[in-house]
């Protein structure tokens, strides 16, 4: 769903009035996560959606990927997983959903979480990812309400995944292309979450369908800053840039990121058309952004993409 449309929606919504709600739905942070006791919380996410690729396996394993991501860009540590699935056996096959569940276990037992149930439906559009929960002590949690003026903005994976998925359905994308972007997709974001929490990080989120501008809005506004970003530095898979010349390979989501970028973020002259699509890709298990001191950037694998900044709070400058 559309930031731009989700976001009024969230808002009407009465907030809970509970001291141990650490993290909510009143700073858009990845997922929500709650005190049990001083030394523990859980965290709690749940994501899904509708293949983005050909093959049922590598299906999976990026459902589930991007689903673990959300507890990682809290600090936290995943321990189980629910499978969430809806299916038409007799129109898509039995086979292909065991492959996608295959592929969904895999990543799980990669991170070390144990999947322990889930919740079938029978639906012609398929769909699939995981309701996760995660641990972290309540000292170590990092939201993205917390970034600090002179931070370093880190971006753990390269973007473009949101352009490559829709050029293979539009038969634009070669096959070395596609498997470039699997990998990126399949890559858990355990170790640099791990890094980040160690290097003291003060802000983190990942970066999924809203796109690198639409996460980093909703880290500056609650952190209550602004932000300038290199557009030269953020990394891309290699091949996407090329991708992106074609008007083909535009995602909806993207499109639609882009429209909502214009009431938040400003374009410098020299920020050339493929540079500001990218920014706005809907990316599909993306890095994390990380924000935390430019002196302890360089221990964060990634590259340093900009800043944050005082400013109007969520607002952001896009540099040439």
């Amino acid at each position: 769903m559309p930031a731009a449309e989700l976001a009024p929606l969230l808002s009407s919504l009465t907030q809970p009035d509970d001291p141990n709600l650490l993290i909510g739905l009143a700073t858009s942070d990845d997922a929500g996560v709650y005190r049990l006791r001083d030394d523990l919380a859980i965290v709690q996410t749940a994501d899904f959606f509708t293949p983005i690729v050909d093959e049922p396996y590598d299906f999976g394993r990026i459902a589930a990927t991007n689903a673990l991501s959300d507890v990682y860009a809290m600090g936290g540590r995943p321990v189980s997983a629910l499978n969430l699935v809806a299916w038409s056996v007799d129109e898509l096959g039995a086979e292909p959903l065991l492959e996608v569940l295959r592929g969904g276990a895999d990543v799980v037992a990669e991170a070390g979480v144990v999947i322990v149930g889930g919740h079938t439906i029978a639906d012609a559009e398929p769909k699939y990812g995981l309701a996760v929960t995660g641990v972290v002590h309540p000292d170590e949690l990092i939201s993205n309400a917390s970034g600090r003026p002179g931070d370093a903005l880190v971006l753990t994976k390269p973007l473009g995944a949101g352009a490559v998925s829709t050029a293979l359905k539009r038969g634009l994308a070669n096959p070395r292309l596609v498997a470039a972007a699997v990998e990126v997709m399949c890559e858990l974001n355990a170790d640099a979450s791990a890094a980040a929490s160690a290097e003291g990080a003060h802000a983190m989120t990942d970066v999924t369908g809203f796109g690198l501008l639409g996460h980093l809005h909703e880290l500056t506004a609650a952190s209550s800053l602004a932000a300038e970003v290199d557009a030269a530095a953020v990394p891309a898979i290699p091949g996407v840039l090329d991708l992106l010349s074609d008007d083909r390979a535009l995602a909806g989501g993207s499109r639609n990121n882009r429209r909502y970028a214009e009431s938040y973020a400003t374009f410098e002259p020299g920020v050339d058309e493929v540079r500001r699509r990218l920014v706005c890709d809907a990316m599909t298990s993306g890095g994390l952004l990380v924000a935390l001191s430019p002196e302890r950037s360089g221990d964060v694998p990634g590259e340093v993409i900009g800043r944050l900044i005082d400013g109007p709070a969520g607002t952001i400058a896009v540099r040439a």
